[in-house]
């Protein structure tokens, strides 16, 4: 195998032998076929759509096979196998797209033998390409990852965009070309333009849904009845369990990525929504040991469940993992959890894990709110700085360099942050700036769009481009999510990023010199040096 595609990869390499994050060779394999074989469906599908045809529904499930090869989201070579035949079936029904197609529109699955054959092509063929060129190859493909997971949020609340599904087609159609560095950079960076698209599509879709977040308070304690805990991102898989246990005498919490749905009015209505348990996704191990209940896991990260737990944990939708017990949909369209409600019935209250009273839902409505207060603030000096402290967390001791440097800012600045990386700080009591939070968390890893807004506005506020506004960032990176979080942020003409806890694997040195001359991007370094460059006068 070969996989680079997170940031804890062996050796800041590629893992070779293992994934670090539990992913067999096996897997790796069939998600590197998986991926092959939808390029060659997007070339065919993409030639018939020009001559009036073409299957409306194949930029759907390209982007939820996208989705599912994402870190920590499917550990089950059986569902790949199977959607790798599916994605076969599915190109097979189209047209030819001319005389000299590639050879993905062509490859059949035959067999796991076949499959198996496939993958190591596809890992020796890497060898024989400019390595520039197969860094923008991957770097577009894992954008293109973080393009199909937020569409698919959005997909399953009714919201779809057609340009957003054509363009995830023509983009991993490109990377079967013989295209130039520049016409690759090109690609990589339309791919941050559609990302900005299709979080604000998520936005629209999460708030049309469940109301426009609020600034909300939320308990970290543990209840005492049996309760059913909520990790990843689908807020509608929540939704409808909320839903489904109103009158079954449970509580349900958040853990991780979820825990922004207590901003929502359309979730916290629900009584039964207790609070949030645990922090983010690389502690789950042990968290979901002590909750004693059972969890649902709805999206990444699922980290490979000890045993001691295992037949406790649910998981739905993209996510699988061999002999963990799957809720799927129904004819009816919906899911059914009786089962997992039945278990909690049965389980032990959860063990106290209480962090204090967390802060969430500081997303751009809320912000824009009190958005003259907020001016009137930096104006008076009394917020001298803002630093956009979002992204993912990870399972490394490095990673406390966040709480450290949280810690070490200066009392009149005010942290912006979204995703999980927000557990390395926010329950440090860092207080408030005449009223206004000094961590404001705008929820999920998709809602940093929420802080894209506030900046923008802020800029408009003080008549200045967005890189003169006093805001540094300070990325934390995970995943394929957080790398179209990245590519959105430079679409927009954001400058001077610092990303840790160490570069990209995937990038080359001519890569990164061109984000570098371009861009400003570097990695981040010590607390006090860091600190001193993006809070000048420190």
């Amino acid at each position: 195998m070969f996989c680079n595609q997170c940031e804890e990869t062996a050796k800041g390499f590629g893992c070779t032998v293992r994934g670090v994050c539990g992913k067999d060779a096996e897997t790796a394999g069939l998600q590197d076929v998986l991926i092959y074989t939808l390029k060659g469906l997007s070339v065919r599908n993409l030639a018939a759509m020009k001559k009036g045809g073409g299957d409306p529904d194949a930029g759907g499930f390209i982007g939820r096979c996208l989705f599912a090869t994402l870190t920590n989201v499917n550990f089950d070579p059986a569902r790949f196998e199977a959607a790798i035949r599916e994605a076969a079936r599915i190109r097979d029904a189209l047209p030819p797209a001319g005389d000299a197609e590639p050879a993905a529109c062509t490859w059949a699955p035959e067999s796991p033998a076949a499959i198996a054959a496939k993958a190591q092509e596809i890992i020796a063929a890497r060898e024989s390409v400019d390595p520039d060129l197969q860094s923008l190859r991957e770097l577009l493909v894992y954008g293109l990852k973080g393009v199909g997971a937020y569409s698919h949020h959005a997909e399953v609340l009714g919201y779809e965009d057609e340009e957003v599904m054509t363009f995830l087609q023509e983009a991993l159609a490109a990377t079967l070309q013989d295209l130039t560095v520049d016409e690759m950079v090109g690609y990589v960076l339309r791919c941050g333009e559609v990302g900005v698209k299709t979080l604000a599509l998520l936005d629209a879709a999460n708030t049309a849904t469940y109301g426009t977040p609020e600034i909300t308070t939320v308990s970290t304690a543990a209840g005492a009845r049996p309760g059913i805990l909520v990790t990843g991102h689908d807020l509608k898989d929540l939704a409808d369990l909320l839903e489904q246990t109103a009158e079954a005498g449970v509580d349900v919490y958040t853990h991780g990525e979820m825990l922004p749905a207590h901003a929502y009015p359309g979730l916290r209505k629900y009584g039964h929504l207790v609070g949030n348990y645990g922090g983010s996704w690389p502690f789950q191990r042990e968290e979901f040991e002590r909750f004693n209940g059972p969890v649902l896991v709805t999206t990444n990260c699922l980290v490979p469940p000890k045993d001691s737990y295992r037949d406790r944990v649910y998981t739905t939708g993209l996510v699988g993992y061999a002999g963990l017990e799957h809720i799927g949909v129904s004819e009816d369209g919906k899911k059914d959890f009786s089962a997992l409600i039945e278990h909690a019935k049965r389980c032990k209250p959860p063990e106290d894990l209480s962090r204090g009273d967390l802060v969430t839902g500081c997303a751009h409505a809320p912000v824009l709110a009190i958005a003259d207060a907020v001016v009137d603030a930096v104006k008076s000096g009394a917020i001298r700085r803002f630093v956009v402290m979002a992204g993912c967390d990870g399972r490394y001791a490095k990673r406390d360099y966040y709480t450290r440097f949280a810690k070490a800012l200066p009392a009149d600045t005010v942290i912006l942050t979204a995703g999980c990386a927000k557990y390395r700080y926010n329950s440090l009591g860092l207080g408030d700036i005449g009223g206004i939070p000094r961590v404001l968390d705008a929820g999920q890893c998709n809602d940093c769009y929420s802080l894209v807004v506030i900046a923008q506005a802020l800029a408009e506020a003080f008549g200045v481009g967005i890189n003169d506004l006093p805001i540094s960032y300070n990325i934390a990176w995970y995943e394929q999510k957080a790398v179209l979080v990245l590519l959105s942020l430079l679409s927009l003409g954001v400058r001077d990023i610092t990303l840790g806890p160490r570069l990209p694997a995937f990038i080359s040195p001519g890569v990164l010199n061109v984000l570098v001359e371009n861009f400003g991007i570097r990695g981040n370094t010590t607390v006090e040096e860091d600190l001193g460059l993006m809070v000048p006068g420190n």
